[in-house]
Protein backbone atom coordinates (compact mmCIF):
# COMPACT_ATOMS: atom_id res chain seq x y z
CA UNK A 1 0.00 0.00 0.00
CA UNK A 2 2.88 2.38 0.78
CA UNK A 3 4.25 1.84 -2.72
CA UNK A 4 0.81 2.48 -4.22
CA UNK A 5 0.49 5.74 -2.26
CA UNK A 6 3.99 6.70 -3.37
CA UNK A 7 2.95 6.23 -7.01
CA UNK A 8 -0.14 8.38 -6.43
CA UNK A 9 1.97 11.13 -4.83
CA UNK A 10 4.47 10.93 -7.69
CA UNK A 11 1.74 11.32 -10.32
CA UNK A 12 0.13 14.16 -8.34
CA UNK A 13 3.41 16.06 -8.16
CA UNK A 14 3.91 15.51 -11.89
CA UNK A 15 0.50 17.05 -12.61
CA UNK A 16 1.02 19.97 -10.20
CA UNK A 17 4.38 20.79 -11.79
CA UNK A 18 2.68 21.30 -15.14
CA UNK A 19 1.26 24.80 -14.62
CA UNK A 20 -0.30 24.97 -18.08
CA UNK A 21 -2.24 21.76 -17.51
CA UNK A 22 -3.50 22.99 -14.14
CA UNK A 23 -4.54 26.28 -15.72
CA UNK A 24 -6.50 24.40 -18.37
CA UNK A 25 -8.06 21.98 -15.90
CA UNK A 26 -9.40 24.66 -13.57
CA UNK A 27 -9.53 27.61 -15.95
CA UNK A 28 -11.69 25.86 -18.56
CA UNK A 29 -14.63 25.17 -16.20
CA UNK A 30 -14.65 28.75 -14.94
CA UNK A 31 -14.45 30.24 -18.43
CA UNK A 32 -17.12 27.92 -19.82
CA UNK A 33 -19.47 28.58 -16.91
CA UNK A 34 -19.10 32.33 -17.40
CA UNK A 35 -19.49 32.07 -21.17
CA UNK A 36 -22.56 29.85 -21.10
CA UNK A 37 -23.99 31.67 -18.13
CA UNK A 38 -23.67 35.24 -19.38
CA UNK A 39 -22.43 35.43 -22.98
CA UNK A 40 -23.57 32.34 -24.90
CA UNK A 41 -27.14 32.36 -23.72
CA UNK A 42 -30.55 31.70 -25.17
CA UNK A 43 -32.28 33.94 -22.66
CA UNK A 44 -34.81 36.31 -24.16
CA UNK A 45 -34.00 39.97 -23.65
CA UNK A 46 -34.77 43.23 -25.44
CA UNK A 47 -36.89 41.72 -28.20
CA UNK A 48 -37.80 44.58 -30.55
CA UNK A 49 -41.59 44.58 -30.62
CA UNK A 50 -44.03 46.48 -32.83
CA UNK A 51 -47.65 47.00 -31.83
CA UNK A 52 -50.42 47.34 -34.42
CA UNK A 53 -52.90 49.84 -33.01
CA UNK A 54 -55.78 49.38 -35.44
CA UNK A 55 -57.88 47.91 -32.63
CA UNK A 56 -56.96 48.89 -29.08
CA UNK A 57 -59.11 48.36 -26.00
CA UNK A 58 -58.36 48.69 -22.28
CA UNK A 59 -57.50 44.98 -22.13
CA UNK A 60 -55.18 45.07 -25.13
CA UNK A 61 -53.59 48.24 -23.80
CA UNK A 62 -52.97 46.41 -20.55
CA UNK A 63 -51.29 43.57 -22.44
CA UNK A 64 -49.01 46.01 -24.23
CA UNK A 65 -48.08 47.65 -20.93
CA UNK A 66 -47.14 44.28 -19.45
CA UNK A 67 -44.79 43.63 -22.34
CA UNK A 68 -43.28 47.12 -22.12
CA UNK A 69 -42.64 46.76 -18.39
CA UNK A 70 -40.93 43.37 -18.72
CA UNK A 71 -37.20 42.97 -19.27
CA UNK A 72 -37.80 40.72 -22.26
CA UNK A 73 -39.46 43.10 -24.73
CA UNK A 74 -38.92 46.64 -25.96
CA UNK A 75 -41.82 48.37 -27.71
CA UNK A 76 -40.02 50.16 -30.52
CA UNK A 77 -42.87 51.40 -32.68
CA UNK A 78 -46.62 51.47 -33.13
CA UNK A 79 -48.11 51.13 -36.60
CA UNK A 80 -51.60 51.11 -38.03
CA UNK A 81 -51.69 47.95 -40.15
CA UNK A 82 -50.27 44.43 -39.96
CA UNK A 83 -48.63 44.99 -43.35
CA UNK A 84 -46.51 47.79 -41.90
CA UNK A 85 -45.48 45.55 -39.02
CA UNK A 86 -44.53 42.74 -41.38
CA UNK A 87 -42.44 45.18 -43.42
CA UNK A 88 -40.54 46.25 -40.28
CA UNK A 89 -39.79 42.60 -39.44
CA UNK A 90 -38.75 41.92 -43.03
CA UNK A 91 -36.34 44.87 -42.97
CA UNK A 92 -34.83 43.63 -39.67
CA UNK A 93 -36.08 46.67 -37.75
CA UNK A 94 -38.24 44.55 -35.47
CA UNK A 95 -38.28 40.98 -34.18
CA UNK A 96 -41.92 40.55 -33.28
CA UNK A 97 -45.27 42.25 -33.81
CA UNK A 98 -48.48 42.16 -31.79
CA UNK A 99 -51.64 42.60 -33.82
CA UNK A 100 -54.90 43.19 -31.99
CA UNK A 101 -57.78 42.59 -34.37
CA UNK A 102 -61.40 43.29 -33.58
CA UNK A 103 -63.35 40.09 -32.80
CA UNK A 104 -60.26 37.98 -33.50
CA UNK A 105 -58.21 38.56 -30.39
CA UNK A 106 -54.45 38.81 -30.65
CA UNK A 107 -52.07 37.68 -33.37
CA UNK A 108 -48.31 37.36 -32.90
CA UNK A 109 -46.03 37.75 -35.91
CA UNK A 110 -42.47 36.62 -35.31
CA UNK A 111 -39.28 36.57 -37.36
CA UNK A 112 -38.95 32.82 -37.93
CA UNK A 113 -35.50 32.79 -39.50
CA UNK A 114 -34.34 31.27 -36.20
CA UNK A 115 -37.16 28.84 -35.31
CA UNK A 116 -35.93 28.14 -31.78
CA UNK A 117 -35.72 31.81 -30.84
CA UNK A 118 -39.05 32.51 -32.53
CA UNK A 119 -40.67 29.84 -30.39
CA UNK A 120 -39.07 31.27 -27.27
CA UNK A 121 -40.20 34.81 -28.08
CA UNK A 122 -43.76 33.58 -28.55
CA UNK A 123 -43.67 31.63 -25.31
CA UNK A 124 -42.24 34.58 -23.38
CA UNK A 125 -44.84 36.94 -24.87
CA UNK A 126 -47.75 34.67 -23.92
CA UNK A 127 -46.27 34.12 -20.47
CA UNK A 128 -45.84 37.85 -19.91
CA UNK A 129 -49.32 38.74 -21.12
CA UNK A 130 -50.87 36.03 -18.96
CA UNK A 131 -48.77 36.91 -15.91
CA UNK A 132 -51.60 38.73 -14.19
CA UNK A 133 -53.88 35.93 -13.00
CA UNK A 134 -56.68 38.35 -12.18
CA UNK A 135 -56.86 39.30 -15.84
CA UNK A 136 -55.62 36.39 -17.94
CA UNK A 137 -54.88 36.93 -21.59
CA UNK A 138 -57.68 35.90 -23.94
CA UNK A 139 -57.30 34.86 -27.55
CA UNK A 140 -59.91 34.23 -30.23
CA UNK A 141 -59.19 31.77 -33.03
CA UNK A 142 -62.02 33.02 -35.21
CA UNK A 143 -64.97 35.38 -35.10
CA UNK A 144 -67.52 32.85 -33.91
CA UNK A 145 -65.22 30.78 -31.68
CA UNK A 146 -65.33 30.87 -27.94
CA UNK A 147 -62.52 32.82 -26.27
CA UNK A 148 -59.47 30.83 -25.24
CA UNK A 149 -58.10 31.89 -21.88
CA UNK A 150 -54.36 31.43 -21.50
CA UNK A 151 -53.13 30.06 -18.20
CA UNK A 152 -49.42 29.29 -18.18
CA UNK A 153 -47.26 27.82 -15.45
CA UNK A 154 -43.52 27.28 -15.90
CA UNK A 155 -42.26 24.57 -13.59
CA UNK A 156 -38.69 24.33 -12.26
CA UNK A 157 -37.46 27.36 -14.23
CA UNK A 158 -40.01 30.16 -13.86
CA UNK A 159 -37.51 32.83 -14.96
CA UNK A 160 -36.64 30.79 -18.09
CA UNK A 161 -32.88 31.10 -17.59
CA UNK A 162 -30.74 29.20 -20.07
CA UNK A 163 -28.16 28.54 -17.32
CA UNK A 164 -30.58 25.99 -15.84
CA UNK A 165 -30.13 23.98 -19.03
CA UNK A 166 -26.43 24.58 -19.66
CA UNK A 167 -24.94 23.88 -16.21
CA UNK A 168 -25.70 20.12 -16.16
CA UNK A 169 -24.54 19.93 -19.78
CA UNK A 170 -21.23 21.63 -18.98
CA UNK A 171 -20.72 19.23 -16.07
CA UNK A 172 -21.21 16.25 -18.36
CA UNK A 173 -18.87 17.58 -21.03
CA UNK A 174 -16.04 18.74 -18.78
CA UNK A 175 -15.94 15.69 -16.54
CA UNK A 176 -15.86 13.39 -19.57
CA UNK A 177 -13.18 15.36 -21.40
CA UNK A 178 -10.93 15.92 -18.40
CA UNK A 179 -11.13 12.43 -16.94
CA UNK A 180 -10.97 10.47 -20.20
CA UNK A 181 -8.68 12.70 -22.26
CA UNK A 182 -6.17 13.62 -19.56
CA UNK A 183 -5.97 10.05 -18.22
CA UNK A 184 -5.36 8.58 -21.67
CA UNK A 185 -2.73 11.19 -22.50
CA UNK A 186 -0.97 10.65 -19.17
CA UNK A 187 -0.61 6.91 -19.75
CA UNK A 188 0.31 7.29 -23.42
CA UNK A 189 2.96 9.86 -22.49
CA UNK A 190 4.67 7.23 -20.33
CA UNK A 191 4.60 4.75 -23.25
CA UNK A 192 5.86 7.38 -25.67
CA UNK A 193 8.82 8.25 -23.44
CA UNK A 194 9.58 4.59 -22.77
CA UNK A 195 9.07 4.91 -19.01
CA UNK A 196 5.95 2.75 -18.84
CA UNK A 197 8.05 -0.45 -19.02
CA UNK A 198 10.11 0.80 -16.06
CA UNK A 199 6.93 1.35 -14.06
CA UNK A 200 5.50 -2.03 -15.00
CA UNK A 201 8.58 -3.93 -13.80
CA UNK A 202 8.50 -2.13 -10.44
CA UNK A 203 7.40 -4.07 -7.30
CA UNK A 204 3.89 -2.61 -7.63
CA UNK A 205 1.50 -4.69 -9.72
CA UNK A 206 0.80 -3.23 -13.20
CA UNK A 207 -2.88 -2.75 -12.46
CA UNK A 208 -2.01 -0.73 -9.35
CA UNK A 209 0.26 1.46 -11.48
CA UNK A 210 -2.62 2.30 -13.79
CA UNK A 211 -4.99 2.95 -10.89
CA UNK A 212 -2.38 5.13 -9.20
CA UNK A 213 -2.12 7.24 -12.36
CA UNK A 214 -5.92 7.61 -12.48
CA UNK A 215 -6.41 8.58 -8.82
CA UNK A 216 -5.07 12.16 -9.15
CA UNK A 217 -7.43 12.81 -12.05
CA UNK A 218 -10.28 11.41 -9.97
CA UNK A 219 -9.45 13.94 -7.25
CA UNK A 220 -9.11 16.73 -9.82
CA UNK A 221 -12.48 15.79 -11.28
CA UNK A 222 -14.09 16.15 -7.87
CA UNK A 223 -12.44 19.54 -7.47
CA UNK A 224 -13.79 20.64 -10.84
CA UNK A 225 -17.24 19.26 -9.99
CA UNK A 226 -17.36 21.23 -6.73
CA UNK A 227 -16.14 24.36 -8.54
CA UNK A 228 -18.93 24.04 -11.11
CA UNK A 229 -21.58 23.45 -8.44
CA UNK A 230 -20.42 26.46 -6.40
CA UNK A 231 -20.40 28.72 -9.47
CA UNK A 232 -23.79 27.43 -10.56
CA UNK A 233 -25.31 28.15 -7.17
CA UNK A 234 -23.67 31.44 -6.18
CA UNK A 235 -22.71 33.04 -9.52
CA UNK A 236 -25.40 31.91 -11.94
CA UNK A 237 -28.17 31.41 -9.39
CA UNK A 238 -28.96 27.86 -10.49
CA UNK A 239 -30.62 25.96 -7.61
CA UNK A 240 -29.54 22.57 -6.33
CA UNK A 241 -33.07 21.37 -5.73
CA UNK A 242 -32.23 17.69 -5.34
CA UNK A 243 -30.13 15.74 -2.89
CA UNK A 244 -26.48 16.80 -2.90
CA UNK A 245 -25.54 13.27 -1.85
CA UNK A 246 -27.10 11.73 -4.96
CA UNK A 247 -25.66 14.43 -7.20
CA UNK A 248 -22.18 13.57 -5.94
CA UNK A 249 -22.86 9.81 -6.00
CA UNK A 250 -24.02 9.78 -9.62
CA UNK A 251 -21.14 12.09 -10.55
CA UNK A 252 -18.71 9.63 -8.98
CA UNK A 253 -20.12 6.83 -11.12
CA UNK A 254 -19.83 9.03 -14.20
CA UNK A 255 -16.23 9.95 -13.37
CA UNK A 256 -15.34 6.26 -13.04
CA UNK A 257 -16.94 5.68 -16.44
CA UNK A 258 -14.84 8.48 -17.96
CA UNK A 259 -11.66 7.11 -16.38
CA UNK A 260 -12.46 3.66 -17.81
CA UNK A 261 -12.89 5.19 -21.25
CA UNK A 262 -9.59 7.02 -20.88
CA UNK A 263 -7.87 3.76 -19.97
CA UNK A 264 -9.39 2.11 -23.05
CA UNK A 265 -8.16 4.92 -25.31
CA UNK A 266 -4.67 4.66 -23.82
CA UNK A 267 -4.58 0.98 -24.78
CA UNK A 268 -5.35 1.78 -28.39
CA UNK A 269 -3.23 4.92 -28.87
CA UNK A 270 0.55 4.76 -29.17
CA UNK A 271 1.27 8.51 -29.17
CA UNK A 272 -0.21 11.54 -27.44
CA UNK A 273 -1.32 12.95 -30.80
CA UNK A 274 -3.30 9.80 -31.58
CA UNK A 275 -4.80 9.90 -28.08
CA UNK A 276 -5.91 13.49 -28.63
CA UNK A 277 -7.42 12.70 -32.01
CA UNK A 278 -9.25 9.66 -30.65
CA UNK A 279 -10.52 11.68 -27.72
CA UNK A 280 -11.76 14.41 -30.04
CA UNK A 281 -13.56 11.95 -32.33
CA UNK A 282 -14.90 9.66 -29.60
CA UNK A 283 -15.66 12.29 -26.97
CA UNK A 284 -15.85 15.92 -28.07
CA UNK A 285 -18.12 15.81 -31.10
CA UNK A 286 -20.58 13.20 -29.75
CA UNK A 287 -20.77 15.00 -26.40
CA UNK A 288 -21.57 18.35 -27.99
CA UNK A 289 -23.82 17.16 -30.79
CA UNK A 290 -25.56 14.01 -29.55
CA UNK A 291 -25.82 14.27 -25.76
CA UNK A 292 -28.70 16.74 -25.64
CA UNK A 293 -26.31 19.46 -24.50
CA UNK A 294 -27.30 21.91 -27.24
CA UNK A 295 -29.99 20.17 -29.28
CA UNK A 296 -33.00 18.17 -28.04
CA UNK A 297 -32.53 14.48 -28.75
CA UNK A 298 -36.24 14.13 -29.53
CA UNK A 299 -35.82 16.50 -32.49
CA UNK A 300 -33.00 14.50 -34.08
CA UNK A 301 -33.48 12.00 -36.92
CA UNK A 302 -34.16 8.46 -35.74
CA UNK A 303 -30.72 7.17 -36.72
CA UNK A 304 -29.01 9.88 -34.65
CA UNK A 305 -31.27 9.13 -31.70
CA UNK A 306 -30.08 5.52 -31.86
CA UNK A 307 -26.44 6.64 -31.97
CA UNK A 308 -27.00 8.99 -29.04
CA UNK A 309 -28.15 6.01 -26.99
CA UNK A 310 -24.49 4.91 -26.65
CA UNK A 311 -23.21 8.37 -25.68
CA UNK A 312 -22.66 8.30 -21.87
CA UNK A 313 -22.99 12.07 -21.27
CA UNK A 314 -26.57 11.89 -22.54
CA UNK A 315 -27.64 9.91 -19.48
CA UNK A 316 -25.55 11.92 -17.03
CA UNK A 317 -26.88 15.24 -18.33
CA UNK A 318 -30.47 13.98 -18.13
CA UNK A 319 -29.85 12.78 -14.57
CA UNK A 320 -28.29 16.05 -13.42
CA UNK A 321 -31.10 18.10 -14.92
CA UNK A 322 -33.61 16.02 -13.00
CA UNK A 323 -31.67 15.95 -9.73
CA UNK A 324 -30.43 19.54 -9.74
CA UNK A 325 -33.25 21.46 -11.41
CA UNK A 326 -36.36 19.34 -10.85
CA UNK A 327 -35.34 18.06 -7.43
CA UNK A 328 -36.55 14.50 -8.03
CA UNK A 329 -35.48 11.49 -5.98
CA UNK A 330 -33.02 8.84 -7.07
CA UNK A 331 -35.88 6.54 -8.04
CA UNK A 332 -36.89 8.91 -10.83
CA UNK A 333 -33.46 8.58 -12.47
CA UNK A 334 -32.95 4.88 -11.83
CA UNK A 335 -32.99 4.08 -15.56
CA UNK A 336 -30.27 6.60 -16.41
CA UNK A 337 -28.12 5.53 -13.44
CA UNK A 338 -28.49 1.86 -14.41
CA UNK A 339 -27.34 2.61 -17.96
CA UNK A 340 -24.31 4.51 -16.65
CA UNK A 341 -23.46 1.64 -14.30
CA UNK A 342 -23.65 -0.93 -17.10
CA UNK A 343 -21.52 1.25 -19.37
CA UNK A 344 -18.93 1.66 -16.61
CA UNK A 345 -18.66 -2.09 -16.01
CA UNK A 346 -18.44 -2.86 -19.73
CA UNK A 347 -15.82 -0.20 -20.50
CA UNK A 348 -13.72 -1.08 -17.45
CA UNK A 349 -13.84 -4.79 -18.26
CA UNK A 350 -12.79 -4.19 -21.89
CA UNK A 351 -10.04 -1.76 -20.90
CA UNK A 352 -8.57 -4.11 -18.26
CA UNK A 353 -8.74 -7.09 -20.60
CA UNK A 354 -6.90 -5.22 -23.35
CA UNK A 355 -4.37 -4.00 -20.82
CA UNK A 356 -3.72 -7.55 -19.58
CA UNK A 357 -3.37 -8.74 -23.19
CA UNK A 358 -0.74 -6.07 -23.81
CA UNK A 359 1.19 -7.17 -20.73
CA UNK A 360 1.14 -10.81 -21.83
Amino acid sequence: MKQFIAFVIKETKHILRDKRTMLILFGMPVVMMLLFGFAITTDVKNVRTVVVTSEMSPRTQQAVERLAQSEYFVITQTVNTPREAEQLIRSQKADMALVFVQNRGMQIMVDGSDPNMAQQWTTYALQTIAADRSAPATLHAAKNDSPITIHTSLLYNPQMKSAYNFVPAIMGMLLMLICAMMTSISIVREKEKGTMEVLLVSPVRPLMVIIAKAVPYLILAFGILITILLMARFVLGVPLAGSLFWILAVSTLYILLALSLGLLISNVAQTQLVALLLSAMVLLMPVVMLSGMLFPIESMPTILQWISAIVPPRYYIETMRKLMIMGVGIGEVAHEVAVLAVMTVVLLAIALKKFNVRLE
